[in-house]
């Protein structure tokens, strides 16, 4: 359970992926509709799909000579799940919350932590 969360957060953790999500809220959409909007490589965009495909949280198809990828919504039951066990959490108790993710991500707390790996 544990790594099935860590690839769908890893998933999410891009602007660009959740925008391909939200996109396909509306409906299936060619691999080439979605690259449509983005200022980046059809194979830049491929690989993005590659990482929501892997974590689950889309599926592709292949109709003919197109490449079709359709939202998957109940692959996020288990993150939504896991996300509402916080939900005891006050926003006074927000020190605690930081606390309690940095212990179970073992992250160092002198560390900084506002620039990406």
């Amino acid at each position: 359970m544990a790594r099935a969360l860590d690839i769908t957060f890893a998933a999410l953790a891009d602007p660009t992926r959740r925008s391909i999500l939200a996109m396909l809220l509306e409906d299936d959409m060619a691999v080439t509709d979605v690259a449509e909007p983005f200022e980046m490589s059809l194979a830049a965009i491929s690989k993005h799909l590659g990482v929501l495909t892997t974590a689950g949280l889309i599926t592709q198809e292949k109709r003919g000579r197109v490449k079709w990828c359709k939202l998957e919504p109940d692959a996020l039951r288990a993150a939504s799940t896991w996300m509402q066990g916080f939900g005891q959490f006050e926003p006074i108790h927000l020190d605690a919350f930081e606390r309690f993710l940095r212990t179970e991500l073992s992250l160092d707390p002198d560390a900084d932590q506002t620039t990406a790996p």
